[in-house]
């Protein structure tokens, strides 16, 4: 039908505090809000707009183009045909030798893909803003919210320890895990109060090597994880661990 409407569709992911706002953003550009899919600690949101239709005009201008176009290389292609001296009788033919290509071989998509995101990671030696963040004294610290801003999304890795360990809710086998930064301390903390929530001590946390027997208060990490949240109430960082190591 010529009136059907097609749709362009896309889907973002948004802090859950932001839902509205991106909603009111989209619909200022076009879109349309369809649905939405709660996760772990964003919003998966699905928008459209119609797609823009090219005037009925010059639709038929361009296919006549083409059209011409398309008779043009027909009609040289059999003049060039015409033109070609007769092919000589078939020779005996003789077997071939495959040369080995001197193209040298490209890396895989794989592990052009793995390289990329290693040298994404952000460490304390690569990156002066997360040296500075886990140096911090106070947890409570307004450079935390600036830098949780800055770098959702991105993926960090630095040396931490396990502060506490809190069964998340009524679980019985999911916790919420707050670290801090460096080596463990009874008597001092350095750094923001980053928190794992909401996750198993096997799976979940994607140990490099080895299962450890056991995790808990003390426990020396390394970890690589990516910034999800900061929580200005409570002044926790969260994060979403991608892979992590006993020290």
């Amino acid at each position: 039908m010529d009136d059907e409407i097609e749709y362009t569709t896309e889907m973002v992911r948004v802090l859950r505090i932001n839902e509205s706002k991106t909603i009111a953003q989209r619909e200022a550009d076009g879109w349309e809000f369809v649905s939405q899919r709660p996760l772990t600690l964003r919003t998966e949101m699905t928008f459209r707009r119609p797609k823009r239709k090219l005037p009925k005009g010059l639709v038929i201008a361009a296919s006549v183009g083409a059209a011409a176009i398309f008779i043009a290389i027909v009609a040289l292609g059999i003049t060039s045909e015409s033109e070609e001296p007769a092919e000589p009788a078939a020779e005996e033919s003789l077997p071939t030798v495959s040369e080995p290509s001197e193209t040298p071989s490209q890396p895989s998509a794989t592990a052009t893909a793995t390289a990329e995101a290693l040298e994404s990671v952000i460490t304390p030696d690569n990156h002066a803003p997360l040296r500075a963040l886990l140096e911090l004294g106070d947890y409570c610290d307004p450079s935390i919210e600036d830098f949780a801003e800055d770098f959702a999304g991105d993926t960090i890795s630095f040396p931490a320890n396990i502060a506490a360990i809190t069964p998340h809710g009524s679980a019985t086998t999911r916790y919420d895990i707050l670290m801090g930064s460096g080596d463990y301390s009874e008597t001092t903390a350095r750094g923001p109060a980053f928190q794992f929530r909401d996750v198993n001590t096997t799976s979940d946390l994607n140990y490099a090597g080895a299962l450890p027997d056991s995790v808990g208060t003390g426990t020396n990490l390394s970890i690589t994880a990516k910034v999800d949240a900061y929580e200005p109430d409570s002044c926790l960082l969260l994060l979403a661990p991608v892979s992590t190591s006993i020290r």
